[in-house]
C-alpha cells in the first residue's frame, strides 16, 4: 500500500481527540474534514472495535478514521470496513497465541485486580486498585513472557496484559512500514501512559495539556515530544502548528 497523503495524524481518543469543549471539538473536527485530501486520520486507542463502531454511529460529527489501531495496539483495521490489515494483525496474533486463559489463571489470586467487561482477543484488561495492587502482579506478567501497561484516565486505573513487544507504538511503526508512509510526516498524540509507546517510537509527538502526570514525567527527556499547554483537541491543533503541519 502507498498513501498520497502528506500528513498522518495518529491520535488517542479519550482525553485527546475527544477532549476539549464542544465548541473546540466542533472547530477542530471541521478542520480535519477540510484537510481530508492531505490528512490521513488514524485512531490509536485502548478502546475495543465494537465500542468505536457504536461510538461513530452515535456521534456522526466526529471525523471517521481512515484506519484504527485499537485495543491498546493489539488490533488494526481499515476505518471504513473494519477489515484487518493482515500483515500487521498476523504479527500481533503470532506474538500472543491463545494466551487469554493463561493470563487470567496467572493473575487469578492477585489482589487489586478486576477484569474489565470487555473481552478482547489479543490482550487481557483489568481495572486495578492502586492501594491494593502488588508489584508481584507485574513481575508475574513479565516472567511469563508478556508485557504490562498501567495507565490512568479520569477515575479509572487500567492494567493491560499485552503480547510481548506489542503496544500502540510498535503497531503504528509496523503500519507505517506496510503503508510505505514517511515517518517524518507522522504526528502522534496522547495523554496517558498507554500512549507512551507512541512517543518512544521517535516519531513527532504531542502530549496534550491534560496528560496524566506520570506521562508528563516520562516525556521530559524526549526531544521528539511537544508538551502542549492546551488540553484535548486544542493541544493536537497546537502541536500541528508547532510542527509546521497545520
Amino acid at each position: 500500500m502507498k498513501s498520497h497523503h502528506s500528513l498522518l495524524l495518529a491520535t488517542d481518543l479519550d482525553g485527546t481527540f475527544l477532549g476539549g469543549s464542544e465548541q473546540q471539538r466542533a472547530e477542530f473536527y471541521q478542520y480535519v474534514h477540510n484537510q481530508g485530501d492531505r490528512l490521513l486520520l488514524v485512531y490509536v486507542t485502548g478502546r475495543e472495535l465494537d465500542w468505536i463502531s457504536n461510538f461513530l454511529v452515535e456521534n456522526p460529527q466526529v471525523p471517521k478514521p481512515d484506519y484504527i489501531i485499537g485495543d491498546v495496539g493489539t488490533t488494526i483495521v481499515h476505518g471504513a470496513t473494519f477489515e484487518p490489515i493482515s500483515a500487521v494483525q498476523d504479527w500481533i496474533v503470532k506474538q500472543w497465541g491463545n494466551a487469554n486463559e493463561q493470563v487470567k489463571q496467572l493473575l487469578a489470586d492477585e489482589p487489586g485486580l478486576k477484569l474489565q467487561a470487555v473481552n478482547p482477543d489479543y490482550r487481557v484488561s483489568y481495572y486495578y486498585d492502586p492501594e491494593e495492587l502488588r508489584p508481584s502482579a507485574i513481575e508475574k506478567v513479565i516472567d511469563a513472557g508478556f508485557d504490562c501497561i498501567i495507565s490512568h484516565y479520569d477515575i479509572y486505573f487500567y492494567f493491560d496484559v499485552m503480547p510481548k513487544g506489542v503496544s500502540k507504538g510498535p503497531t503504528l511503526l509496523k503500519f507505517l512500514e506496510e503503508m510505505n508512509f514517511n515517518a517524518d510526516d507522522t504526528i502522534t498524540c496522547g495523554d496517558t501512559l498507554n500512549d507512551l509507546s507512541l512517543f518512544e517510537t521517535g516519531l513527532k509527538g504531542v502530549a496534550v495539556g491534560n496528560s496524566e502526570p506520570r506521562l508528563v514525567a516520562k516525556i521530559q527527556t524526549m526531544q521528539n515530544v511537544y508538551y502542549s499547554p492546551y488540553p484535548g483537541v486544542m493541544g493536537i491543533w497546537d502541536g500541528l502548528k508547532i510542527y509546521g503541519k497545520d
